[in-house]
């Protein structure tokens, strides 16, 4: 990652705090975007002066400029963008609440929409080989039905970040973009169903771990793996594709 200058979003914490150090320690700079502000900036403090935090609330547009200029100003230039922030509520279609619903659509689709849109023409801006890493789900390619909405966001951000593929393919503009379809990964967004209080905390795990063939829960390193893998040089003739770390959960039987 040495001269890369990354936008990671929901990197206070989880998966996108881990994408920030592996970041930085392969050589790269880093913004770590968050509405936990506090819990970016104490991580990028710890990161040193290769990082940086900003608050952006990923549903608006506005913040999204804002958050890309910031990028540009702190280390000259923004060469790639990792959606990461995202939720995950249950719901199906008959039950779901219907703020949930437009929540969750607003962070995990509109959201990346929103940052595609700010971050490619300072990408392109910067003349240099760039990479957009989208944060998928297992659920993306085999939905679940408890959870609607979240089936129908990761879904939806397929088919965006496909199209983004295509289009600076086809505009001969050296933007890639490529989606990372994680399991269930150790991070607060898990713990908040493993703590559910909907069945014990080992049960919960139990349940969720036997929907991977390999029967554990991730962890966010090993995502931030394919990330950072997909978002350098290394994955230079690589765009539009499915790298999934979910133990085998999406073509499981």
């Amino acid at each position: 990652m040495t001269g890369k200058v990354a936008l990671v979003t929901g990197g206070a914490e989880g998966i996108g705090a881990a994408v920030g150090r592996r970041i930085v320690a392969e050589g790269g700079k880093v913004l770590l975007c968050d509405v936990q502000i506090d819990k970016a900036q104490a991580l990028a403090k710890e990161l040193s002066e290769n990082a940086a935090a900003f608050n952006l609330d990923v549903r608006d547009l506005d913040q999204w400029h804002a958050a890309v200029k910031a990028a540009q100003d702190h280390f000259g230039k923004l060469t790639v963008l990792c959606n990461i922030a995202g939720i995950s509520e249950p719901g199906n279609v008959v039950d779901v609440d219907l703020d949930s619903w437009r929540r969750t659509i607003d962070i995990n689709l509109e959201g990346p929409f929103y940052g595609c849109r700010a971050a490619i023409p300072a990408m392109e801006a910067s003349g240099e080989p760039c990479a957009i890493v989208n944060i998928g789900s297992m659920i993306a390619i085999r939905a679940a039905a408890f959870v609607a909405a979240y089936s129908a966001s990761k879904a939806g951000l397929l088919g965006l970040t496909r199209s983004i593929a295509l289009d600076c393919a086809e505009r001969g503009v050296p933007i890639r973009a490529n989606m990372v379809h994680p399991g269930a990964i150790r991070t607060p967004m898990y713990d908040r169903y493993k703590y559910s209080g909907a069945d014990t905390p080992e049960n919960i795990e139990t349940n969720f771990a036997a929907t991977h063939p390999m029967n554990r829960i991730g962890e966010p390193e090993e995502v931030a793996k394919a990330v950072v893998f997909l978002a350098s040089d290394d994955a230079s003739f690589t765009t539009g594709c499915d790298f999934t770390v979910d133990g085998g959960g999406a073509i499981r039987s």
